[in-house]
């Protein structure tokens, strides 16, 4: 289904700074770092590129630092930049993040008015050929990407391309109606939906797990996948369900874990791999990335993924 398909994602291209201060909720003076690149559709993009997909990015950035920094960041890694604007007169979007003990974590985001949600989009932009386009749930939360994603979602589908989805629910970058409601014809198109268990919870508080999964494959999707974190992953796949055990590492900061799986996953299918050994090199993906500060510094390849899983290997061991 998605073999030989570029993938394409609209989105917000940001700059983030981390509180090394646990539990601190963002009120408390204390040592941060950053900026690092950031932005959910951008660490997505970023590791379908190393792992080898063909990709193009569609966002803002201002002319400054932060935005030099992420566009650098971008193509060194191979993605394609040319449908990033550096908008006039607007800076780059900032986030902010503060951990507590039990992973919980607290989020300010400066994105409205920035070059973040500023950017101009057209589907005539879009490049030729079979496209998949990925969407982040934590994107529809503004209403000018929210326009730009749903337009390229519909110019993507008539042109017999494929959309997939990470509901990505962040409760502070979805707080009105519409932005649900637009999730939920995102997820009404998709053709891979790849939810993590909270994401389940929030799309879903009136079904347990299963009855959820269900639920969402009864949407139409011939794929899903859901993220466990430490737990693992499932993939729902051709008729048949895999459920990987997770990887016991060392959790530093899992910003952008979900979005390495995603870019693996659909990377491999990309090029040709098996649902189940996609889900299985995703799921490392996922494990690795928590083990570095940054929600783009935990990015890796498949030199690193196979070495990761080689048995005997430190990510070789089962949670």
């Amino acid at each position: 289904m998605l073999r030989e398909c570029r993938i394409v994602t609209v989105g917000e291209i940001l700059v983030e700074f981390v509180s090394h201060m646990t539990g601190c909720a963002l009120q408390r003076t204390g040592e941060y770092s950053g900026p690092y690149p950031s932005g959910a559709p951008a660490i997505f993009l970023d590791q379908a590129a190393r792992m080898g997909a063909a990709t193009n990015m569609f966002g803002g950035v201002g002319d400054d630092g932060f935005g030099r920094l992420v566009l650098d960041r971008l193509r060194a890694d191979g993605v394609g930049t040319a449908g990033v604007s550096v908008v006039p007169g607007r800076s780059t979007g900032v986030a902010f993040v503060s951990y507590h003990a039990d992973g919980a974590r607290d989020f300010i985001f400066h994105l409205v008015n920035t070059a973040a949600d500023s950017f101009d989009f057209s589907p005539d932009l879009l490049p030729q050929g079979r496209l998949a386009l990925h969407v982040s749930g934590a994107s529809l939360g503004s209403a000018p990407m929210r326009h730009a994603i749903l337009s390229a979602a519909d110019a993507v589908k008539r042109a017999g391309g494929i959309v997939t989805c990470d509901p990505n629910a962040r409760p502070q970058l979805m707080q009105d109606e519409t932005a649900r409601q637009t999730l939920a014809r995102v997820i009404g198109l998709a053709d891979c939906l790849m939810p993590s268990t909270s994401d389940l919870e929030h799309l879903y508080p009136e079904l347990d797990e299963d009855a959820a999964i269900a639920r969402l494959a009864a949407s139409g999707a011939p794929i899903v996948a859901v993220k466990r974190g430490a737990e693992g992953a499932t993939i729902i796949a051709e008729g048949a369900r895999y459920d990987l055990p997770g990887h016991r590492v060392t959790e530093i900061d899992p910003t952008g874990a979900g979005d390495c799986f995603c870019g693996t996953f659909l990377a491999l299918l990309t090029q040709g791999a098996a649902p189940q050994e996609a889900g299985r090199q995703a799921n490392a993906a996922g494990a690795i990335a928590v083990t570095r500060r940054g929600p783009m510094e935990g990015n890796s390849g498949p030199a690193e993924i196979a070495a990761f899983l080689k048995p005997g290997a430190a990510g070789g061991r089962p949670a």
